[in-house]
């Protein structure tokens, strides 16, 4: 089990904790920025609604990087979100550059979303053991992630 210290404010995330959100918080800005170089890029049959649905994901993604930024702030720890630590430490595979096919982008921001769910999943319980409303945090972002991905996916799915 992770210890952690108190503060004069209540609970400081133990060093494990804050590198485990911040590998959250890395995967969840570059899910909102290659969400969004999808959603420029994209072009094809059903285009208008794929690039509304891309700005769905692309502010799910942002709110939550926001949400988990926030929360690492309240427990003591330093969140680093500029480009290059961003680009270097994410989990999430570089998308092609150029215009993309709307059932190639479907398959493609369908893996990222689908990483970056991973890596949630991958800190949750250990996140859970040491704090359990940042726990939540989690559950909650991945439950809306998934969706996302669900809904996404279905585009390039067919009966059979």
């Amino acid at each position: 089990m992770t210890t952690h210290m108190e503060s004069n404010t209540g609970l400081r995330a133990s060093s494990r904790l804050a590198s485990n959100l911040q590998q959250v918080l890395v995967d969840l800005i570059a899910l909102h920025l290659n969400g969004k170089q999808a959603h420029w890029n994209v072009v094809g049959h059903n285009f208008r609604d794929l690039h509304l649905q891309l700005d769905e994901i692309v502010d799910s993604a942002r709110e939550s990087s926001d949400t988990i930024a926030e929360r690492m702030r309240a427990l003591e720890a330093v969140p680093d979100g500029r480009p290059q630590t961003v680009a270097s430490t994410t989990a999430l595979p570089v998308l092609p550059a150029g215009e993309q096919d709307t059932s190639v982008i479907v398959d493609l921001v369908t893996t990222q979303i689908r990483t970056a769910v991973a890596t949630v999943r991958a800190v949750h319980d250990d996140t859970d053991a040491e704090d359990p409303s940042t726990a939540d945090l989690l559950h909650a972002i991945i439950n809306q992630l998934e969706k996302q991905a669900w809904m996404l996916s279905s585009e390039n799915r067919t009966r059979g």
